[in-house]
């Protein structure tokens, strides 16, 4: 299996990037492509997960071994494939998503794409109680509190970065960052999505 592929980041799409490792170009589908943004045209180490079938290998990349984790857990529910584990990671924030499990919260889980009632209790029946020696949740108000505040500033840190990175100009992304922040998003492609619209319009 490969564990992860270590190159120079070529190219960022939006639902994947490609990795150069000795002029063999590495394609990696990703749960949030433009988190890789800063690293364009730079040596990255990028976690992998080698999913392989009768009929189609894919490479699934990771911004770290958290998400590489959590991916290979969902994949393991009933009723979760590669494609909805990635839909799950591109809008989680994984304290939150561990929490939700543990507290039975179908109507969270259900928030994502793909996810049924069904499925959202089949997730509970198959990770509640095996993901929290992993992962540390925070029953703290405040600390939640913190924590999404400093994920959202992420997000459209990266978000800025790759506007620019489309042509846009500095000017022209401030100008749009008060109206996104009013829309109250904290996921890296819901902004960018949003932003381009605007961006259109203006």
């Amino acid at each position: 299996m490969i564990a992860y592929i270590k190159g120079h980041l070529v190219t960022i799409q939006d639902d994947s990037v490609i990795v150069d490792v000795h002029g063999v170009g590495y394609e990696l589908l990703c749960p949030n492509p433009f988190a890789f943004q800063s690293s364009l045209n730079k040596e990255i180490l990028i976690n992998t997960y080698h999913y392989v079938r009768e009929d189609h290998q894919v490479l699934y990349g990771f911004k770290n071994e958290d998400e590489k984790y959590l991916f290979k857990k969902l994949i393991s529910v009933s009723g979760i494939g590669p494609k909805g584990a990635l839909a799950i990671l591109s809008g989680v924030e994984i304290a939150g998503f561990v929490s939700a499990i543990e507290q039975e919260d179908d109507k969270f889980l259900t928030s994502f794409p793909g996810v049924g009632k069904k499925t959202a209790r089949q997730i509970i029946l198959d990770l509640k109680g095996k993901l929290t020696n992993v992962f540390s949740i925070s029953t703290d108000t405040e600390q939640e509190s913190s924590g999404s505040e400093l994920n959202s500033s992420e997000a459209f840190k990266e978000a800025e970065e790759a506007l620019k990175a489309l042509g846009y100009t500095d000017r022209e992304v401030k100008n749009i960052m008060p109206m996104l922040k009013k829309e109250n998003i904290s996921n890296t492609d819901e902004i960018i999505r949003k932003a381009l619209g605007l961006l259109v319009r203006n």
